[in-house]
């Protein structure tokens, strides 16, 4: 793998947003801010590109949370990675907060960490 970057959501943090940045040997990962969905509405931007961003990345259930990563490389086995990274996603069944609060979480803090 060259390259890797995107947005991630983990079930130990339902209202930050992750960014991934790997180049190389050098991996980065870190809080981009919160995902729209745990802004209240009142403060969400009103103009065309806001709304049209969320009209096509809205979902009535997660508001805007989602994983959107993209890897570039040479020889890459894509059906792995895809079967891989699914492997870590929990079933939309699991994702409660008395679930979720006890996960580990190994990355370093970001903001408040809620409680179940």
């Amino acid at each position: 793998m060259i390259r890797a970057k995107g947005h991630f959501w983990l079930a130990t943090r339902p209202d930050w947003c992750g960014e991934l940045a790997q180049a190389g040997a050098q991996t980065m990962t870190q809080a981009l801010g919160r995902w729209w969905a745990a802004i209240p509405p009142a403060r969400h931007p009103t103009g065309e590109a806001f709304q049209a961003m969320m009209a096509e990345k809205w979902s009535p259930v997660w508001g805007d949370r989602r994983q959107e990563l993209v890897f570039i490389g040479i020889g890459m086995d894509q059906a792995d990675i895809r079967r891989r990274l699914d492997a870590c996603l929990l079933p939309a069944t699991a994702f409660t907060p008395q679930l979720w609060a006890d996960l580990p979480d190994p990355f370093p803090a970001w903001g408040v960490r809620e409680a179940a």
